[in-house]
């Protein structure tokens, strides 16, 4: 058996750093670990390899790159003459933060506009103040909402992006008042 090869210092402290920031967008840390030591390598390596650069057990390292096989962000690559299974980072990162941005913001985005206008819709408005309020208020909200997915999706498609409809959440419920 080969002895696991040392790991740059520079390399965990990147992957480090990554792990951090994906772990602030919701996911474990150590799949922003493994994407980034894979990202920097220059050859696909093993679970076995992987989880000694890492420190990771043979069951972390398993659920984390099925994880991260699922979400695109790593692969599986064929290594001739290999027969364990070799894995590769994806290494267009507006290709995964892209998928993430479709698959997972903006769905919730949506799905918070479904609830905003059915909270509207429920509303009985017009019998006071404080309920006339509360709808204008989730008029805003919405309004903020359907703004953040126009963003989004322009964002996504490559589109320039007009930042005057996101000052202006909130004129509406201000428009009202007046």
């Amino acid at each position: 058996m080969t002895k696991p090869e040392k790991v740059d210092p520079a390399v965990l402290r990147v992957a480090d750093a990554v792990g951090a920031l994906m772990e602030s967008w919701g996911f474990k840390r150590n799949m922003g670990r493994m994407w980034a030591v894979l990202y920097l390598e220059d050859h696909p390596l093993t679970a076995a390899e992987l989880g000694d650069r890492l420190g990771l057990s043979t069951g972390a390292v398993s659920m984390l790159l099925a994880e991260l096989v699922q979400w695109g962000i790593v692969k599986k690559a064929w290594v001739v003459g290999e027969r364990r299974e070799h894995y590769e980072a994806e290494t267009s990162i507006w290709k995964m933060v892209s998928r993430v941005f479709r698959e997972r913001e903006l769905r919730w985005i949506k799905t918070a506009i479904d609830e905003l206008d059915a909270a509207g819709d429920q509303l009985e408005t017009g019998r006071d103040a404080r309920r006339t309020l509360i709808a204008q208020r989730i008029a805003g909200l919405r309004q903020l909402a359907g703004v953040g997915a126009q963003l989004l999706e322009a964002v996504l498609e490559g589109e320039s992006i007009d930042a005057l409809p996101l000052k202006q959440v909130g004129d509406l419920a201000k428009d009202k008042k007046s």
